[in-house]
């Protein structure tokens, strides 16, 4: 099992300077992925880069292609360099990185499945984000038939790079914030076994989100009336699944 850390990046120059030394203390190779930053961001991460040249790979997009996007790009990376897993983890420095060991001695006792955060949220997380995501939660356990995945919104989790890759190969995933959701539900229907970590999860250190209210909400509506035609097309395999292993 080889094992790296995918973070893309996005504006978030104030943050993720600590995301990543927490990252490298963990002996762990660290993808970069600069999303079409703005310049003083780009600077940080160049600097971060070089700093830590064998440890710290940076792939760069010229125009801003959304979180989705920028973590194809850095699946991309890692299947190049020969890595069997990825680590992918935000950049804002919402997520624990000191419960990345947890995920990864359960993607040590599992290597084909998918380790998913489930998120233990505090005081800072917003209360309409916080109910928001329960109306995601439904359509999830509606399109994949089953509550196997507890929260799919979350961007801290372990991909087994194989069938990630087959299915970024194969299929047209949300390219910005509909891409968490999208890609888990697809690898659920392919069969991946998904498990989740419960994981505490803040609201973020440098009070950037790039969430677009309008336009993110509208993605992830088409997204969910797109698995939810997806899921009757495939009705049949998934009540037999769910016969099988009851």
């Amino acid at each position: 099992m080889k094992t790296c850390v995918l973070i893309p990046v996005y504006d978030h120059e104030h943050a993720i300077g600590d995301v990543v030394r927490a990252v490298l203390a963990q002996n762990l190779h660290c993808i970069l992925v600069d999303d079409g930053s703005s310049a003083g961001c780009a600077r940080v991460l160049d600097t971060l880069a070089q700093t830590a040249p064998g440890a710290v790979t940076l792939v760069r997009h010229a125009h801003n292609q959304g979180k989705g996007g920028a973590v194809i790009s850095g699946f991309r990376r890692a299947a190049q360099d020969g890595f069997s897993h990825v680590l992918q983890i935000d950049a804002d420095g919402q997520h624990n990185v000191a419960d990345i060991p947890l995920f990864l001695a359960l993607a040590q006792r599992h290597p084909d499945a998918l380790i998913v955060g489930s998120p233990i949220y505090d005081e800072s997380v917003p209360k309409v984000r916080l109910y928001a995501r329960y109306l995601t939660h439904v359509w999830v356990w509606i399109n994949t038939l089953s509550f196997a995945i507890q929260d799919s919104m979350c961007g801290f989790r372990v991909y087994p790079v194989a069938p990630a890759m087959a299915l970024i190969n194969r299929r047209q995933l949300g390219l910005r914030m509909n891409f968490d959701t999208d890609i888990l539900v697809r690898l659920h229907w392919d069969g991946v076994q998904v498990i989740n970590q419960p994981t505490r999860v803040r609201y973020p250190t440098d009070g950037v989100s790039h969430f677009r209210g309008v336009l993110d909400n509208v993605l992830i509506s088409r997204m969910h009336a797109t698995l939810f035609l997806g899921m009757l097309v495939r009705l049949p395999l998934l009540l037999a699944r769910k016969w099988r292993t009851r």
